[in-house]
């Protein structure tokens, strides 16, 4: 792979990091829910999974998943379950309008819970496995292995983390207006539509 291989991959791996998507929404929501910790915690869930399907794809498993119709429809409607899942308690919390304050204690924070949601909605949307196996190819030359196209998919999950990181970091700075009720509920609720929406969009997508 090129220099400029390299450079031009690096630009459409940050141009579809910063697409809000299901990791945005799910970051997001528990940064506001259990504070900086938890939302780092989310993102590193998020970036592991990219590079556990990085490597998938790179070691030929990604192409097993896709032409196996039962595997692939297993994992996207886990998918869709649990985005579902996650819209469902970003809306109750909406509704019941309860908070607890976003810097909290250790418990509150839980980082073992952000961990394991990001990781679970990254690795049951199968959007990223298709990006990995059509979109990464395209960047390494024909004599390329596997640890070319793995090189790639950790690259974008480092970017992924970068990203993700950042939007915690700004969130935590201005934890004193997010913390406001009436913003919380109104974020939740946002959240909890966008990360429903993303649920339906993934149910109805064409396998």
């Amino acid at each position: 792979m090129t220099l400029h291989g390299y450079l031009a991959f690096l630009t459409v791996a940050v141009v579809v990091a910063l697409v809000p998507g299901p990791d945005f929404a799910v970051v997001s929501a528990n940064t506001l829910a259990g504070g900086r910790r938890r939302g780092w915690a989310t993102a590193l869930g998020v970036a592991g999974a990219c590079a556990v399907q990085g490597v998938a794809a790179a070691a030929g498993l990604g192409a097993f998943v896709l032409r196996s119709q039962p595997v692939f429809l297993t994992i996207k409607w886990a998918g869709v379950a649990y985005l579902a899942y996650l819209a469902a308690l970003s809306l109750r919390s909406s509704w019941r309008g309860t908070y607890r304050p976003m810097v909290a204690g250790r418990a509150e924070a839980d980082p073992a819970r952000g961990l394991r949601q990001g990781f679970l909605s990254n690795i049951t949307n199968p959007k990223v496995l298709v990006f990995y196996l059509a979109i990464l190819p395209q960047f390494i030359g024909p004599g390329s292995g596997g640890l070319a196209l793995a090189g790639l998919a950790l690259t974008h999950a480092a970017i992924a983390l970068l990203w993700l990181g950042l939007l915690v970091t700004l969130m935590h700075r201005a934890s004193g207006w997010l913390a406001r009720r009436r913003v919380r509920r109104w974020l939740d609720a946002i959240t909890g539509t966008v990360l429903g929406g993303f649920s339906v969009a993934l149910a109805v997508e064409k396998s």
